[in-house]
């Protein structure tokens, strides 16, 4: 029987933080994990906060959650324009509530809270939303990385090579 190659899902806006998403697509790629850039459909290229552009795969539109082993939130200031998005709210929560893989790190924590799934559930996030996640019931810790049940979370750039390990852990 053919081993079925686990597919991930990266949420991008405008701002995104250029390491949150790039050093996840390399690692995922080596570990042959398939990675799809998914955007909100208001353009097919978007600029992380240094200007760095990333084409997407597809829009939100058009992804299907049940296609997915997993999704990654990374940080900059996108998650609070990809939480404007009902259909992206939508897709994550669907996602968490299937059991599978929930990723943010740094301030993707906000569309974790716009989701509505962080209440009971041990989180971190960059130390500034660290209220916002409190404050939707999460029990937050200042740690590299927090992993509860399908729930990973981190804080920072800095924190990505256990991040990117704990999900890799998770999606095999």
């Amino acid at each position: 029987m053919a081993k079925s190659v686990k597919k991930i899902a990266i949420l991008v806006e405008d701002l995104y933080q250029v390491l949150e998403v790039w050093y996840p697509i390399l690692r995922l790629q080596e570990e042959g994990i398939k990675v799809v850039m998914i955007g909100t459909g208001s353009k097919e290229v978007y600029n992380s906060k240094e200007g760095y552009p990333i084409k997407v795969d597809t829009s939100i539109q058009e992804a299907k959650p049940t296609d997915f082993d997993g999704v990654i939130i990374p940080g900059g200031y996108a998650p609070d324009i990809l939480r404007r998005y009902e259909q992206v709210v939508n897709f994550v929560r669907r996602l968490y509530v299937d059991g599978r893989v929930v990723a943010a790190i740094c301030h993707g924590g906000w569309l974790l809270v716009s989701a509505g799934i962080l209440k009971g559930r041990k989180a971190t996030s960059f130390f500034a939303i660290k209220d916002d996640l409190i404050a939707a019931g999460a029990q937050w810790f200042d740690r590299e990385v927090v992993v509860d049940q399908n729930l990973v979370t981190s804080r920072k750039p800095e924190d990505l090579p256990r991040f990117v390990l704990e999900i890799i852990k998770l999606i095999k």
